[in-house]
């Protein structure tokens, strides 16, 4: 069942590729439950097929990056990008395209949250595996307010000039 508005985010555990060691977080791949991320905040998570993938990387996350500080002016505390990819790529990905400190690149290497949400998308006949699909949501405190998911190949909703506008 997809998640939907006005849900409670499902519990899980996402992973980040964490370069430069800080307390709380050792250097490589570091463990976070979906409850802390959310937790009394208001978060932007997108979901995307996959890192380093021509959409992805030529649109998706420059969307965000281009409207990063005024998501954050809009109360935005974090912005998430969720991909079914591991933490290493996730780490590899966000150095290329300039994300730290911007956007957390969490992977869901097993693609286990993307079903836990309901979001998982088949792409075994590209030879991809289960993936995420393109979708958007912004989270209060756990609990999705909006909720924006692509149809099949499309980049229309679900971007960072999309999320901007449903802030207001």
């Amino acid at each position: 069942m997809t998640i939907k508005v006005g849900d409670r985010l499902p519990p899980g555990t996402l992973y980040e590729y964490i370069e430069t060691e800080i307390p709380g977080c050792t250097l490589g791949p570091n463990e976070f439950k979906v409850e802390d991320l959310t937790r009394g905040k208001k978060v932007v998570i997108f979901g995307l097929p996959g890192a380093f993938t021509p959409t992805c990387s030529a649109k998706h996350v420059p969307s965000y990056l281009t409207n990063i500080d005024a998501l954050k002016r809009k109360g935005v505390d974090d912005v998430i990008c969720l991909s079914v990819n591991d933490a290493f790529v996730m780490g590899a990905w966000a150095r290329e395209q300039k994300a730290a400190g911007k956007i957390r690149m969490m992977g869901d290497g097993s693609g286990t949250y993307a079903k836990a949400l309901g979001l998982e998308l088949d792409l075994n006949a590209r030879g991809m595996g289960t993936r995420c699909q393109r979708f958007s949501m912004l989270v209060d405190d756990g609990v999705v307010k909006t909720l924006k998911v692509e149809a099949p190949g499309k980049f229309e909703v679900s971007g960072g000039e999309s999320m901007l506008q449903q802030l207001g």
